[in-house]
């Protein structure tokens, strides 16, 4: 097969101030992969139509098709509509980035050699470190070798914070990706989208921000698509929220440094995933351990987070939404395989 001649389209979204300072790093990154055959598309989530993302692109890179949407969509859904667009346009694959990154040339390369490497294979996730943009400089510190999850259903960015492991070279099996950078089979992508009218939903909509590429991953692997680490293709990620910590304790002292917004999404968006998964065949001790989180997470808030309380009532306003979601899941394997991937 010739690589070049398979179709990608790219996809980002921009963020105002925040994420305008890195397209100059951003873009060339892209721009200079040695894969040529891809577009790019992007949505810009700026309050105003005139702001530094939109001059930029225009002014450096006029071929990018922005579009700006008068009104934050939140994640899923800017990428949601960048989606529908590539597969309306036939392409075979969508690689969704973070603005906030930069990559070796031949990352486009390395990705498409690895999913096309097994038309089971619904999405690549790449060898993500570190990247400090303060100083401009590549680190060897471990950003994200893909979702990986325990028995209470807490997700975490395999082995972040950790040295690279430059041995790493093999593709591997792995839970779910990491939104900040993933190459998604449009094929597979079609096969677990919700469908509302005309209105396609990859990425599910009830959750503004967060959490969605958990949420993803599940669907995929429930549906029978398998999700691999390439280690081979590298990108560097200036990440600003990350998650520290695996103890209760450590876990609790981490939740100081966040806002309260991300808070907010954090927190409904995994009451969102549990529920459409709550009726699947999990062993007893993923359901024990499940719940007994669930009771510690709401011990905690009632002591300390009480704001989050009011997020069960707009969880109780999308209930009959969730329940059409937890309908229409698509589930062709054994449960056993989610469970193999959790952490006790």
């Amino acid at each position: 097969m010739n690589n070049q001649e398979i179709k990608i389209y790219v996809g980002f979204i921009g963020y105002g101030e925040a994420t305008a300072k890195y397209l100059p790093y951003f873009l060339p990154s892209l721009k200079n992969q040695t894969f040529k055959n891809f577009e790019i598309l992007a949505i810009d989530n700026s309050p105003a139509r005139e702001n530094e993302n939109a001059i930029y692109i225009r002014n450096n890179f006029p071929e990018i098709d922005l579009k700006w949407t008068g009104e934050n969509l939140g994640f899923g859904k800017a990428f949601n509509l960048m989606m529908a667009r590539a597969a309306a346009a036939g392409a075979e694959y969508f690689l969704a980035l973070n603005p906030d990154m930069i990559y070796e040339a031949d990352f486009i390369e390395k990705l498409v050699e690895a999913i096309a490497s097994d038309e089971k294979i619904g999405a690549v996730q790449p060898k993500i470190l570190k990247w400090d943009f303060e100083a401009k400089k590549k680190t060897e510190k471990i950003d994200s070798l893909g979702l990986t999850l325990n028995k209470e259903h807490r997700f975490f960015d395999a082995l972040q914070g950790e040295s690279d492991q430059p041995d790493l070279t093999g593709e591997k099996e792995i839970f779910g990706f990491t939104g900040a950078a993933v190459l998604l089979r449009l094929k597979a992508l079609e096969d677990i989208v919700f469908e509302n009218g005309d209105h396609k939903e990859y990425f599910d909509e009830l959750m503004f921000m967060y959490k969605e590429d958990c949420d993803l991953s599940y669907r995929l692997r429930l549906a029978g698509w398998r999700i691999i680490l390439a280690p081979r293709a590298v990108a560097y990620h200036n990440r600003t929220v990350a998650a520290k910590g695996r103890t209760n304790y450590e876990i609790a002292l981490n939740r100081q440094a966040k806002s309260r917004l991300v808070k907010e999404w954090s927190f409904l968006n995994q009451w969102i995933l549990l529920l459409k998964i709550k009726n699947l065949p999990f062993s007893l001790s993923v359901k024990s351990a499940t719940a007994w989180y669930q009771f510690k997470s709401l011990v905690y808030i009632l002591l300390f987070e009480r704001f989050l309380l009011k997020e069960f009532i707009k969880l109780r306003q999308i209930r009959p939404e969730i329940k059409k979601r937890r309908e229409r899941l698509k589930v062709k394997i054994e449960i056993k395989e989610i469970e193999k991937f959790m952490r006790p």
